[in-house]
């Protein structure tokens, strides 16, 4: 059974910081795409980071120079560090697991962490 635990959400103040993090089980972890997504309440889910199983990483422009995105393969986890957070940041976070084997997508999510920014 595949399992995304996503931890470290809370109220922040602007300009604070919080660290996600999301712990895989079920899954060859090393050879997934991970990523945070985030949903602010009325708006679209959208792409916050992506971590690629070789390292490199993509960030919206949003959060481009504040969020940092990381993994270890050890221990099956993605961690993201958010810094300057501001109110903008409000959303629920989800973790997501992606890859293709013999193009064959596979796609796992979390079940969310709530961020709030506010003073």
């Amino acid at each position: 059974q595949v399992q995304l635990v996503e931890s470290g959400g809370g109220l922040v103040q602007p300009g604070g910081s919080l660290r996600l993090s999301c712990a895989a089980s079920g899954i060859i972890f090393s050879i997934y795409t991970m990523a945070w997504y985030r949903q602010a309440p009325g708006k679209q889910r959208e792409l916050v980071a992506t971590i690629a199983s070789g390292g490199s990483t993509n960030y919206a422009d949003s959060v481009s120079g504040r969020f940092t995105i990381s993994r270890d393969n050890d221990k099956n986890t993605v961690t993201l560090q958010m810094n300057s957070l501001k109110p903008d940041d409000t959303a629920v976070y989800y973790c997501n697991a992606e890859t293709r084997v013999r193009f064959t997508p596979f796609d796992y999510w979390g079940q969310g962490t709530q961020v709030t920014v506010s003073s």
